[in-house]
């Protein structure tokens, strides 16, 4: 059991960092050449980064921006949580609450992540033709599989 607890312990600090990482690197898109790309605060063409980006719906993107920082507090939260019930629950309950807050995580990431891909994952929709998605756009979707799979294992998860 110390085995599984500390295995789902290190995942989640995984999906934290991976969450922090996919937030604030500017690689969402990346031009096909390398020269550019673009994040959720700036855009950097060879190397020069500036706040001027190239996203058609500024909305949408504040709500992407939103939502990814929304992720990452209540991941860090759950992760608190855990830590504080793993020394305080009583053998035989479940982690509930840490469950909960990882969900309500998952549901951010799957609503940033689902905004971010309607407005701007075709590329002839706005400036980005000849160009593909960066590694903070996989990390985003990697984030939101492990912080489903954790957030349901804490909710099935006893402690022994």
């Amino acid at each position: 059991m110390l085995v599984l607890l500390a295995g789902i312990f290190v995942v989640h600090f995984a999906t934290v960092a991976m969450l922090f990482v996919s937030t604030i690197a500017n690689v969402w898109v990346v031009s096909n050449n390398g020269s550019e790309s673009v994040g959720l605060w700036k855009n950097c063409t060879q190397g020069n980064c500036n706040q001027d980006l190239p996203y058609a719906y500024e909305d949408a993107l504040k709500s992407v921006q939103a939502f990814m920082i929304l992720s990452i507090i209540f991941s860090v939260i759950s992760l608190v949580v855990f830590v504080f019930q793993l020394f305080t629950l009583e053998k035989g309950n479940r982690f509930f609450l840490s469950g909960a807050t990882m969900l309500v995580c998952w549901l951010c990431i799957v609503i940033g992540a689902s905004i971010y891909t309607h407005h701007y994952a075709n590329g002839k929709r706005n400036n980005f033709i000849g160009s593909h998605h960066g590694y903070s756009f996989i990390l985003t979707w990697i984030c939101f599989c492990f912080s489903f799979i954790i957030g349901i294992l804490y909710l099935v998860l006893r402690k022994k």
